[in-house]
Formats: structure tokens, sequence, C-alpha cells
């Protein structure tokens, strides 16, 4: 979502207005739920997507509409067995799509983009809420744990409140709310810079994580290495706290080059109440490693704690099919901790 909305910024900021097109809510079967974005320009080119296929046609039709009119308005629409048949979709259902004119122009719309792009690098609890009267989207406002309610005139954060929730939820009436969590508190650490870590951080920064990797290894523990990292550390592995602060929100991924050194993160990583940790190794590699942690006082409860070997069993073996292996099972994490069920 992040990069979504970098995206649409970069083309605000070289003076290329956007229809926003959100899709709000949906039943049925249909290829995208609430929190669905596609962000489409004057010439037909689009950001993001609302699912392909039939809806994104149809999406796609009237944002071009509204770069003519520079209007602002809400459309339902329902996929029929024509319209999947000419289409070749087999997803049926309805979706409510919010269209809303921005323009490249307006100061205001520049401002907000900035400041929600801004707060979602920082890593924390983002909100994007959004009021509407008769379909048409008349005031977006940003709510974000350090800097609280911004731009949202007359509404105040106790009317909101409620739906400040883990999933999206719209409210409909005059005017309605569509209120969407856009970014979650939490940080995930991988320790270790060796190949299984290259090929994760970008899937992970792909699917919204923010991502730390800390190294000994100076040749390592680099931009040119890691790239999409939100930030890298070079230092000791027996003293991770004097570089970072692993908060209950937070992941802890444990790749190091070697078993001494993942035993080292391991026993501080005990300590602290992050939400997840793993340790990447075979069965026989984890067994000597509890063995080693049971002797320095850590107990059954404890070790329960540490998924251990990393990651869902899909038969993975390459560096990149590991990383998938271990993003998933972030994800599922993540979503459980959001309330997603299965």
């Amino acid at each position: 979502m992040q990069a979504f909305f970098e995206r649409m910024l970069e083309k605000l900021e070289a003076g290329q207005s956007v229809v926003l097109c959100s899709v709000l809510t949906s039943s049925g079967s249909t290829p995208r739920g609430a929190g669905a974005r596609m962000a489409v320009l004057a010439d037909g080119s689009a950001i993001g997507t609302v699912g392909g296929g039939a809806v994104e046609k149809l999406v796609t039709e009237q944002a071009r509409q509204m770069h003519a009119t520079k209007d602002s308005g809400s459309r339902r629409f329902c996929l029929g067995p024509s319209q999947k048949a000419d289409i070749g979709m087999i997803c049926g259902g309805e979706v409510m799509v919010c269209f809303q004119y921005l323009s490249a122009s307006d100061e205001k719309v520049l401002t907000l983009y900035r400041t929600l792009v801004e707060q979602m690098r920082l890593g924390g609890n983002v909100w994007l809420v959004m009021e509407l009267e008769g379909g048409a989207v008349v005031r977006t406002a940003l709510f974000d744990e350090r800097g609280g309610l911004r731009f949202g005139g007359a509404l105040t954060e106790e009317e909101l409140a409620p739906f400040f929730k883990n999933c999206p939820v719209w409210t409909p009436g005059e005017p309605s709310y569509y209120v969407e969590p856009l970014s979650r508190r939490g940080t995930v650490y991988v320790f270790g810079g060796g190949h299984v870590s290259q090929a994760l951080v970008p899937v992970l920064k792909s699917v919204g994580f923010r991502v730390v990797v800390y190294d000994h290894r100076a040749e390592l523990a680099n931009e040119e290495k890691f790239p999409q990292a939100d930030a890298i550390c070079l230092g000791s592995f027996a003293e991770i706290n004097r570089q970072v602060t692993v908060r209950p929100e937070d992941y802890v991924v444990i790749m190091t080059p070697g078993h001494e050194a993942d035993r080292e993160v391991l026993l501080q990583a005990l300590g602290t109440e992050a939400t997840y940790i793993g340790c990447i190794g075979s069965r026989h590699k984890i067994a000597l490693t509890n063995a080693y942690l049971k002797l320095h006082g850590v107990t059954e409860e404890q070790l329960r704690r540490v998924h251990a070997p990393i990651g869902l069993p899909i038969l993975a073996e390459t560096p990149a099919e590991i990383a998938v292996s271990v993003a998933a099972e972030l994800i599922e994490h993540r979503a459980r901790l959001n309330g997603v069920k299965k």
C-alpha cells in the first residue's frame, strides 16, 4: 500500500492529476475486496488494481470520464452472467467503488498525500478517513498515533474512534464514512544478511512490512545488498540491543551465518515481547539449539514462542523458495493479529 501511494504522489508532484478509485465494499464473488485501489491517469494508464477483468475495465472507463468532469462520486458494479462471459471472468458479485478526482495543482491534496506517505514510512498505525455525501468524497482525513486526526475539519477523534479497526469499515448513511488502516506498527528485524535474507527482504517489502537488516559483516550490511531495507545495522550479534529495540509489535527473523550467532540472538529475542520469533535451520540444528537454550535457563514455554524451523511447510529448497515460505508465515501471523479468520 505504501508503494501505491508513493507512486501516486510522484504522478501528482509531476503535474499529472489522477482519479483515485477505491473499493469501499464488496459482496459475492469478486476479485478484490474493500481497500483495493487504482489511480487512473488521464490517458487511461493506471497504478494499482481493483481486481482486473470486468471490474477494472468498467472502473477505468468511469475514471477517464471523471478526468473530463473533474468530479467525484461512487458507483456500484454488478457482474452478471453476460459481463462475466464477455470478459472471460468466472467471478461474480458486486463492488462499490468510490471515484475521487485529485488535481495536481491542488496544494491541499499534495500536502495530505505527502503527510500520508511520510507517516507510512515511519511505520506507525495510520488510518485513512473518507467522508462521503451523496456518494462523493467531501473530506479526506488521516489519523495516526503521532499526530492524531489531521485534515479532519469538523470531524473529531471521538466520533471516529469506533471505526479505527484492523480492517476497513464503511458506514452507510448521510454522510457516510469509510475508514481503513493503511499502515500497522511493527518492524521485521532480519538478523543475518545471507542469500535467504537477500531474497526475503524484497518479498516482505512488497507485502507491506517495514524491514531492518542486521549483520556483523560489512560486505553484507549495506544498501547495495539490501536496497529495499528501511534500515541496515552493522554490529555484533551478541549485543543487538546496542542498535535495535525490539518492541511487542515487532518480528524477529533469525538467519545468521552460524549456530553460535543464532543462539545469541535467540537468547536476546526471548527476553523481549516480540510478537513473532522465527529461526531458520534443520530440525536437527533446532534440536541442538533448543538444548543449548535450556542449559541457559530458557523454559519450554519460552521455546514454544519460537517458529522453528521457520516458514510454512511448502517443501522449499532454494533461497527464493525459503523466502516465500517465511514471508507467507509472517503474512499469516500478521493477518491473525489483525483479526482475519480463515
